[in-house]
């Protein structure tokens, strides 16, 4: 595999990793709503469990896992909870073959993928900070981030057309099969991975559990960005559904305006990650994460103008393509800005604690937000939430901060 430009074969290996299971994601979106809805005859109640318990319950299983994956390799922890995705996203093809699927199951399968997703998340920002010197981490970044956005754009057409002609069942056997070739393909990495140093307590006690919030509160420049980071994505996300309901309820756009709406303008992703390195190189990494943060929340605001036919439909496709464009700089700066603040014996705990309360304040503020959109309209949730997010900004590092000086490497342990 070519790695391209001096990030190293073993980078090329998870770059290729982290592309086929972004490729099976988005071909899977939606998935497990459609197959509650059409195999199992699932409520809206049971449908919205699905996806903020499922989260909930995701992320509390994660906790402990992170200082657990702190003190060992974290090559097989990111092989492993590749096969544990893969492993479970295929009983439910399984069972769908017996006719003994159940939603009980999607439940418990959708709390285990969360779970393992947010674990492989934290070992692989860890993983990555051992492979790559501390100034190639944002061309590493901007690179995961293009090829998130590229995904975004050809994934849910191509699911929805499989979908449409072979049942969603199909798109997570497909989903299930990128996360083996994902697991492949970081064992085919190889290397030699140094053994981190383990602490003089054998046991981990019940404190080590929130060692990452404690590093990231006592942080002046992490603790800003944690916050701004839950509330701007919860904020987000939990206009979705409201979105949705206007689009294809009130206002008749049909499924594939839908998707069109959002899929063609993840393209701005892609612009936004190239810029990301060019901009960080002529304006400096602070600058760069303080405007794009700032200007990625002025444009959710934009969509309580909504209205049906065209107008409507180019409405969201730009308000959509100016977001993404803005999450597609900050978001690349901002992963680096948080690995170059974190210090090597605490990445990985820190990016668990980072991504559990990032994922339950997302499932929170979903649900509250539906309530809001029952109480007030969808609209005028939808406005509340563009409001919010303009406070967002406040939230950012008002100060550069010098990145950790690098310990001495470890001699690897075998």
């Amino acid at each position: 595999m070519r790695s391209g430009n001096r990030l190293g074969r073993q980078f090329g290996w998870l770059w290729g990793a982290f592309g086929t299971s972004a490729v099976g994601t988005w071909l899977a979106f939606g998935a497990f709503p459609l197959i509650a809805i059409q195999v199992l005859h699932a409520g809206p109640a049971e449908v919205a469990a699905l996806s903020s318990v499922g989260a909930l319950v995701g992320a509390a299983v994660a906790v402990p896992l992170g200082p657990w994956v702190e003190f060992r390799r974290k090559r097989p922890v990111l092989i492993g909870m590749d096969l544990v995705r893969f492993a479970a996203l295929l009983t439910i093809p399984a069972a769908f073959a017996l006719g003994v699927l159940s939603f009980v199951q999607l439940l418990l399968v959708s709390v285990v993928v969360a779970a393992a997703d947010i674990t492989f998340r934290a070992a692989s920002g860890a993983y990555l900070k051992t492979l790559l010197r501390a100034e190639d981490l944002l061309v590493a970044n901007a690179r995961f981030e293009s090829t998130a956005w590229t995904t975004t754009v050809i994934g849910p057409p191509l699911g929805g057309a499989a979908i449409g002609l072979l049942g969603p069942v199909v798109t997570v056997v497909a989903d299930a099969v990128s996360y083996l070739l994902s697991a492949l393909s970081i064992g085919a990495a190889g290397g030699k991975e140094p053994r981190p140093e383990r602490r003089q307590a054998a046991r981990m006690r019940a404190g080590d559990l929130l060692d990452g919030w404690r590093y990231i509160l006592a942080d002046a420049t992490l603790r800003p960005l944690f916050f701004n980071t839950a509330l701007f994505n919860g904020l987000l996300m939990a206009t979705d559904a409201l979105l949705a309901v206007l689009m294809l309820g009130r206002f008749g756009f049909t499924p594939w305006q839908y998707g069109l709406a959002f899929a063609a303008p993840a393209i701005g992703g892609l612009f936004g990650a190239r810029l990301a390195r060019p901009l960080v190189t002529r304006f400096g990494q602070h600058r760069v994460l303080v405007v794009a943060g700032t200007l990625r929340a002025f444009w959710p605001a934009g969509l309580v103008f909504l209205g049906p036919g065209t107008g409507g439909l180019l409405l969201v496709m730009g308000v959509e393509f100016g977001l993404i464009f803005c999450c597609g700089v900050f978001n690349p700066v901002y992963a680096t800005y948080r690995l170059d603040r974190t210090a090597p014996d605490r990445i990985t705990r820190t990016l668990s604690a980072w991504t559990v309360t990032t994922k339950a304040s997302t499932a929170l503020l979903t649900a509250a937000w539906g309530v809001l959109g029952g109480l007030l309209g969808p609209r005028t949730a939808i406005g509340l939430a563009g409001v919010l997010l303009l406070t967002t900004p406040l939230l950012l590092p008002r100060r550069a901060a010098a990145p950790l000086a690098e310990p001495e490497p470890t001699p690897s342990r075998t």
